[in-house]
Order: structure tokens, then C-alpha cells, then sequence
């Protein structure tokens, strides 16, 4: 038996390239805004915003939240993400 592949929103690693950009973080800092220092890095933001990795549910949620939106506007490809995230991040 074989493993079947998990389903993917197709958009994810646009939206989540979108909300570091648009909250004018670099990769560092996007880690250090969602508190995941120690265990994510740069590689692992690289990789998420190319669709070569998949961000763990509770990764997501961090993201979400650092951008003032929901999961639902993550995941639902169907969804866009505002053109002005409502979330300014902390200096």
C-alpha cells in the first residue's frame, strides 16, 4: 500500500510570501514575529513561500495571526488576502 499525497491549497505559498511582504519582514524577521525562533529558519520560510514545504497546522495558525486574518484566508484558495494586511507588525 501506498501513501497518497495530502491535498494542497494551491495558493498557500503565495499568500504566506504575501504577508511577509506585506507586513515588511524578511524571513528572520517573520520567525521572530511569529515566535519560532529555535525551531524554524530561513530555509523553512524559503521553502513555504516556493511550495517546496508544507507548514505545519499550528505554523499556519502563527502566520494567520501575525497577519490579522483567519486560517480559512490561508487555505481557501478561493479567498484573497486583502491587499492591506490589518495587522501592523511590533518594531
Amino acid at each position: 500500500m501506498g501513501r497518497a499525497s495530502r491535498l494542497k491549497p494551491a495558493r498557500l505559498a503565495e499568500k504566506l510570501l504575501q504577508i511577509r511582504t506585506g507586513l515588511g519582514l524578511s524571513q528572520s524577521e517573520i520567525i521572530r514575529e511569529m515566535g519560532l525562533e529555535g525551531l524554524l529558519y530561513r530555509n523553512n520560510i524559503s521553502g513555504f513561500e516556493t511550495g517546496e514545504r508544507m507548514p505545519q497546522l499550528l505554523v499556519l495558525l502563527k502566520y494567520a495571526r501575525a497577519a490579522g486574518v483567519t486560517i480559512d484566508d490561508l487555505v481557501d484558495d478561493s479567498i484573497d488576502l486583502p491587499k492591506k494586511l490589518p495587522k501592523i507588525p511590533k518594531k
